[in-house]
């Protein structure tokens, strides 16, 4: 039932009622659905102002910096919390009890193998390719290889592909790199966490296994889970598009994969990096400003605020206290990491910054930590898509167990009336 109605006006017309929900947050939503009996609907491009769907996982208060994911704030998630446990809540709602999240990590951790012969269907790219092109054709490809549970209608089949996902993403994103770099694959190794499995496939060879440094291990750990899910991004979004057309959960991820694929969106941080290597050095820094501060100059400071949040992005609060944590225990001087702290230093300082809410997002300093981690640019976002995706997968899981319809949006068409084609 409708909280309250909302009436719509059109001149000449009879007034159209309209139902108004409330959520358990947010602000509240008016269901236009009614008016395209009405032969009228609406327009708004980029859908800034238009609810979806309804969903249960994720909220965002983006003018005063709130995050949470089931109810629990990020900054919470990321202190107490590990990237496994945090999937785990995404998918089902609450956080597990011990026995749980113990079943639920050797779960994950006894998928982390991949098919053989996927290793095959890798040597079809060039080693020179994007590391996104790569993993979007692999984990489009998976329902080829694990096409025994694509049953979208069975709970159990979402769960066994779900699991799936999660535990093969960072083995296909380190497989994506030593493939890059023309090295061996490493398996991965059930005696690892997650993240730390991650960062020795990454960078451990046959040849020479060393342990992995525990804070990087935790820093990564913390990246997944600040990445783990932003509600309905352009990304998920897409996924539930995807979705609801029917397809298998390996092509949902692998259109999110695609989405994010874009600058704007999970190419953010890579191109924090770019803005660094034009930016040059710190003598520069100031000449950078000023045309940053020019709305007639194209150049624009990429890393410093955000879409979303009007204030501070909280999830940029916890990755900067692990972004000192990484530098102090690697004691990088990097001319690159120089400089970013530098840029830091005046968004923080300088009136026109913070009257804007300009402040340095989780994209700056994730960009800074995955580099003095040793991860190449280009590979970002891989490490960002191995994040999101229980986020994506809690959508669509969400939007497949409940009564759902085919997106389809519709246009205000500017073109040519009707017209005959020409006597020649």
């Amino acid at each position: 039932m409708a909280d309250k109605k909302a009436q719509l006006i059109i001149e000449g017309a009879a007034p159209i009622d309209l139902p108004v929900y409330s959520g358990t947050l947010g602000p509240d939503v008016i269901d236009v659905r009614g008016l395209t009996a009405e032969g009228v609907f609406t327009f708004d491009p980029g859908f800034m102002a238009t609810s979806s769907c309804e969903s249960k996982i994720t909220f965002i208060d983006g003018d005063n910096g709130i995050l949470l994911h089931r109810g629990y704030p990020i900054e919470q998630l990321a202190e107490k919390s590990d990237f496994l446990e945090t999937c785990y809540l995404l998918l089902k709602g609450e956080l597990p009890t011990a026995e749980e999240k113990q079943k639920f990590d050797s779960t994950i951790k006894n998928h982390t193998m991949v098919h053989e012969q996927l290793k095959n269907f890798l040597n079809g790219f060039r080693r020179d390719g994007h590391p996104m092109a790569i993993m979007c054709g692999v984990v489009g490809a998976l329902s080829a290889f694990y096409h025994d549970s694509l049953d979208i209608n069975d709970p159990q089949h979402r769960e066994i592909s779900a699991i799936r996902l999660i535990a093969k993403m960072p083995t296909i994103a380190a497989m994506v790199y030593k493939y890059s770099m023309g090295q061996p694959l490493m398996y991965p190794d059930n005696k690892l966490g997650y993240s730390e499995n991650f960062l020795h496939m990454m960078f451990n060879t046959p040849a020479e296994i060393k342990p992995i440094n525990p804070v990087l291990s935790r820093a990564m750990d913390r990246i997944f889970v600040l990445h783990a899910d932003h509600e309905q991004n352009a990304s998920t979004s897409t996924v539930r598009l995807a979705g609801s057309t029917g397809a298998n959960p390996f092509a949902c991820i692998a259109a999110g994969i695609a989405a994010l694929w874009g600058p704007a969106h999970g190419g953010a941080n890579e191109a924090v990096l770019r803005m660094l290597d034009e930016i040059g050095d710190v003598s520069n820094i100031e000449t950078f400003i000023a045309k940053a501060k020019d709305k007639d100059d194209p150049f624009k400071l990429m890393g410093f605020g955000h879409r979303v949040y009007k204030n501070f992005d909280p999830r940029a609060k916890v990755m900067k206290e692990t972004c000192d944590e990484v530098l102090g225990e690697l004691g990088i001087n990097d001319p690159h990491l120089e400089l970013a702290m530098k840029l830091e230093e005046i968004a923080l300082t300088d009136p026109y910054f913070v009257e804007r809410n300009l402040y340095p997002n989780v994209d700056f300093y994730s960009g800074i930590i995955l580099k003095a981690i040793g991860i190449p640019a280009e590979l970002f976002t891989v490490i960002f898509a191995t994040g999101r995706t229980p986020g994506w997968i809690a959508h669509w899981n969400e939007m497949i167990s409940n009564p759902y319809k085919i997106g389809r949006p519709r246009q205000l068409y500017t073109g040519h009336t009707k017209r005959d084609y020409p006597n020649k």
